[in-house]
Order: structure tokens, then sequence, then C-alpha cells
């Protein structure tokens, strides 16, 4: 294996900022992955798989041990039936690239989540969804290295615990499984509404009457487009704070004060719009030159580095927005992008 000392991990990180890593390689398949962790285990040093970086924040003191860079690509139909076929993605495959093959085959499941940065391997860890569909209604199985066992393993969608932006691998499990591929079942039947709100008001003006999967997938290219900055033109992570979940009684108190404020039933409480919350607060479109950060015009969620130079700045920047959202409302905002 070829190993680089003192990378700058700026480059592996949407939002461009970070130290080095000690240790950093490629691999391009499972045989290599198991090389890459024996070789950690030899030199005793921790190890981590990522994809392009595109919901990772690097610390300014660096990783101390080695950084895997996920190239395993490839694509197979692993059963195809009436209804739908069964399709494992290598784990370094592009995200956005494997839902547009989909999209080709006449698949239905995952065009909603067009457009969005990253591997298919990232995708079970934090469990992406966007406009009301989430990777875990589609994700039949994951193989993954198991650190911990030292052998490759077979994990079902209904043992991965997924949540709300969340899963075993981001939680009790963070750091032992390497996700080699993953295994989706896709729908052959066209797409069914209600549809989300923002793809429904596309619809309409746009006088779209007959809705497919390549339909949706242009639509919220569309949509994603003309909202949200490209992080290869714009240093970002994305949603950078996940919309809250309250119980019941909390949201009592802030539909009182604040009855037009969106919201959705779930399951587990009422989720609320992060962004309503940051545009009341005072970040709506704000340019911090303390820090070098700013939150993008179109869509408060999306924490912007303009000039920012170190991981600090922009943690910074952050606390400001959590602060000012717990002094209005009395809700704690959880960070999206994970922070090493």
């Amino acid at each position: 294996m070829f190993i680089l000392e003192n990378v700058p991990l700026s480059a592996y990180s949407t939002m461009r900022l970070g130290g080095k890593a000690a240790y950093m390689t490629d691999v391009n398949s499972r045989q290599e992955v198991v090389e890459a962790l024996t070789w950690a285990d030899e030199h005793k040093v921790p190890a981590m798989m990522i994809g392009v970086g595109s919901n990772l924040i690097w610390d300014d003191d660096g990783y101390p041990g080695l950084v895997i860079v996920n190239k395993i690509f490839g694509l197979e139909v692993a059963g195809d039936y009436d209804t739908g076929q069964y399709l494992t993605a290598g784990s370094g495959m592009n995200w956005d690239e494997f839902v547009s093959k989909t999209v080709e085959l006449g698949l239905s499941g995952i065009e909603y989540l067009s457009l969005i940065p990253g591997t298919v391997g990232a995708t079970p860890v934090q469990n992406v969804g966007a406009y009301g569909a989430e990777v875990a209604n589609t994700i039949t199985t994951i193989e993954a290295y198991d650190n911990l066992e030292k052998k490759f393993v077979t994990i079902r969608g209904s043992e991965c615990n997924f949540g709300y932006r969340t899963s075993r691998f981001k939680t009790t499990d963070r750091g032992r499984f390497f996700i080699t591929s993953v295994t989706f079942f896709l729908q052959k039947t066209q797409p069914q509404p209600p549809y989300y709100a923002a793809l429904q008001q596309y619809f309409t003006d746009h006088k779209i009457e007959t809705v497919t999967p390549v339909v949706i997938r242009q639509a919220v290219i569309d949509i994603r487009s003309n909202k949200l900055p490209d992080p290869a033109f714009v240093a970002n992570n994305g949603s950078f704070f996940a919309n809250p979940i309250v119980d019941g009684e909390t949201f009592f108190r802030l539909s009182n004060d604040y009855p037009d404020m969106p919201h959705w039933n779930v399951e587990g409480g009422v989720k609320l719009s992060a962004a309503w919350l940051l545009d009341q607060a005072g970040f709506k479109d704000v340019h911090d030159p303390e820090t070098g950060m700013a939150t993008w015009s179109k869509q408060s969620l999306v924490l912007v580095n303009e000039s920012a130079r170190t991981t600090s700045q922009l943690k910074i920047f952050k606390q400001k927005i959590v602060d000012a959202v717990y002094q209005k409302f009395g809700i704690t905002l959880e960070q999206e992008p994970e922070l090493i």
C-alpha cells in the first residue's frame, strides 16, 4: 500500500477547513480495506474511512491516524422482480451518479434524494433524507468490514437503527464498521402522491400532471440548484443543523407565541424548521467579519466559509447561532456534519 504522511485535510472536506492527517491512503476494493486496517493496527494508530467529505468537518488539530479514502466503485443488479430490482453499489460510488442510474433504469425510491453530495456508503450513516424520502426506506442490506470482529458482515436494513438523520453507524457503533457496499430495493412502479409541498408547488407551477422518477429528479435538481450552493464552488457542508423535534408541550408553548411557525407532526413529537428558527433569531443572510463565516442568502441552514482559515472560526460562528436560537426559543440546535 502507498501511505502518504502529513496530508492537509482541508482538501477532504467541502467546508475546506482542518489540520493534517498523520497518514492517508486510497482503497479500491474490499481486500484493500482489510490491508489498510491491518496497517493501522500494526502501527497502533486509529483509522477512519471517508468519501468526498461533504458531511465532515476536520478539527484544526487534524487526525492522528490513517484516513482511508473510499474509491470502491461498481454497480450490479442483485435481483430482478416484477415489482422492482435489488441494486448493489460500491460504497465509494458518487451518490448522485447512482441516483441518476436508477432513474435511467425506470426505478423509483431515491429520485427524491437527487443532487445530494457524497458517496453511497455515507448515506446510511446519516440516514440521508430529503423531500419526504429517506435511504432507510430502500436499503435492504449493507456489507461492511467489522473492525472489532475482524471480518466482513452483512447488516440488514432493519438492524441499522435508522432514525431521523441517524443510524447505529453514527451512534452506538461509530467507527466500528467500514461500509464496502450497499444494496437497495427500488420499485418499478411510478411515484404516488401526496408529494412534499415544495415538489407539489413545482409541479403546479410547471403544469406537470404526469409524475415519473425522471420528473421528480429534475424537479429536485431545479429546486436544490436554485436554493443551495454547489460545494464545488462555495465551501459548505449543506444543511448544518437538523430540524429539531420537540415534544407536544414545547410545541404548544411555542405555537402560542408563533402561530405561523412551520411544523410537521412526526413520530415522537413535532418537527420544526431549523431554517425558520435561524431566520427569526436574526441569522438570515448574515456575513460575519469576525469569523469569515456566513449563512447562505437563499437558505439559512447552510453555513458558508467565505474567508475562514480555521475550524475554530467556524465553531465560534456556529455557537453564536446556537446561543441565539436557544435564547429566543429555548431549543438547542444539533449539528448535522460530523466534527472530527
